[in-house]
């Protein structure tokens, strides 16, 4: 990231937080946002440019017509070239610290020539162009600088502000012909071309107090927005480990979340998996496994997720979603019959695509159970989880691998079923019902509905 000013500056003129210690994501991340608070400034500088331009031009004119050299459209003209090609160079690309630099002196300096060539322009004495109201541009100058969040360039713009007008100061003083127009009385001072010391000394406290608060406040403003754009980019890679709406529970929380916070919900598990994943293990490549199962992946979680899911988290081969326990919903059962449906669908046609070319087919089982669980996080201060807990994780479990026993790729229990029927599910084909099935690992007996072959 581009530095605007050398690395050897003292510590505590530079940003609190070095940034060497940023990740390379977030510098660039930062790096973007200055890039485009540069073309904004490109764009009030030039709309600057041309007001000047504008009031110059049809505003009177005092001075005698005979005069042979009009000095402010000249120096107009060279800060309109200036300013487009300062705007043309943050369209085209990324500036460079050395030159965002430069063009704050150059800024500052031009205007202050401007400020200058009134006395030329209007023939009138230098202690003349101390009155024009040209000077508060300065503070449109150096406010613009704030927009890069960035207090040194604020400072630069001020400090140019602040030795500009001095020197026009001392010019009017002492480069006059004749006796020096110092006066005391504020009426003469407000009525002619005299020189009131006070009221010069006080415009360059206002810029420097301007100047300082601008500073200051941007210091603390910078800390904030590199935070923010931490926290963003953390937020984002959160979202890649967790479900979307998981990751904006733990971002969104009120307060630092703990372990053992629970809530208890009514709520549908879905279990997608891969039979006889392992032995393929053994007999795979490792480039080859991990490829196929990225592919079976990345076609099975935008299905579940387009049906309301989370993925709650990814056991090897197999596919954990959850219904309802991230965020209460009321058709969380017909939501993951549904998905389920879509999801086997997709899988069906993804591997007959396979089998045409001759590569490697998955066969997919799946299980989904309804009832009341907690959703919550588990583990310690230094690790945290956000999982599930109840009968159904457990029975969705067990009777994924029940579905072999039957020979199905699908079942759910009846209760389950059911309440997706009311929930507004509609099977596909007529469900085939299994009363009083013996699951391993249940106690009693559990009626069954097999949703598909």
């Amino acid at each position: 990231m581009t530095d605007a000013m050398p690395r050897d500056w003292p510590l505590w003129w530079r940003d609190k937080a070095p940034r060497h210690e940023l990740p390379e994501r977030v510098k660039a991340a930062i790096a973007e946002r200055e890039d485009e608070s540069e073309r904004l400034i490109s764009l009030v500088q030039l709309a600057v440019v041309l007001t000047f331009g504008t009031l110059y031009f049809i505003s009177p004119k005092a001075f005698s017509e005979d005069v042979a050299f009009a000095p402010v459209p000249w120096a107009l003209a060279v800060y309109l070239v200036f300013t487009v090609i300062r705007a043309v160079g943050a369209y085209r690309g990324r500036l460079p610290g050395w030159f965002l630099a430069l063009s704050v002196v150059i800024d500052m300096s031009l205007l202050m020539v401007l400020i200058w060539s009134f006395h030329l322009q209007y023939e009138q004495p230098a202690s003349f162009y101390l009155k024009v109201p040209t000077i508060l541009y300065v503070f449109i100058f150096i406010s613009l600088r704030a927009l890069r969040f960035d207090a040194r360039y604020v400072a630069l713009a001020g400090i140019s502000a602040i030795l500009g007008w001095g020197a026009l100061v001392v010019y009017a003083l002492y480069g006059e012909t004749g006796d020096m127009m110092v006066t005391r009385d504020y009426v003469r001072y407000m009525t002619s071309n005299s020189i009131l010391i006070g009221a010069e000394f006080d415009k360059i406290i206002t810029i420097l107090t301007v100047t300082v608060i601008l500073v200051v406040t941007l210091q603390r403003g910078r800390s904030l927005l590199v935070r923010a754009v931490a926290e963003g980019a953390a937020a984002r890679d959160l979202s890649r480990f967790f479900d979307a709406n998981v990751a904006a529970q733990i971002t969104g929380s009120e307060h630092e979340v703990r372990a053992g916070e629970g809530q208890a919900r009514e709520a549908a598990i879905l279990i997608i998996d891969v039979r006889g994943f392992t032995m393929m293990s053994h007999t795979m490549e490792p480039r080859e496994l991990i490829s196929l199962l990225a592919e079976y992946q990345s076609l099975v979680v935008p299905l579940l997720q387009r049906e309301g899911g989370n993925i709650d988290k990814f056991l090897g081969d197999g596919i954990m979603a959850t219904f309802g326990a991230a965020e209460p919903n009321q058709t969380h059962a017909a939501d993951a019959l549904r998905a389920m449906g879509a999801a086997l669908d997709a899988l069906d046609e993804w591997n007959a695509e396979r089998k045409r070319r001759g590569d490697t087919t998955l066969p997919i089982s799946a299980a989904a159970a309804a009832g009341r669980l907690i959703f919550g996080a588990v583990g310690d201060e230094t690790r945290l989880e956000y999982t599930v807990i109840g009968e159904p994780v457990n029975l969705a479990a067990k009777l994924e691998k029940h579905t072999r026993e039957v020979g199905a790729h699908a079942i759910v229990t009846a209760e389950t079923y059911h309440r997706a029927v009311a929930q507004g599910y509609r099977p596909q084909a007529e469900p085939e019902l299994h009363r009083g099935a013996a699951v391993q690992g249940v106690d009693g007996l559990l009626d069954l509905v097999v949703i598909r072959r």
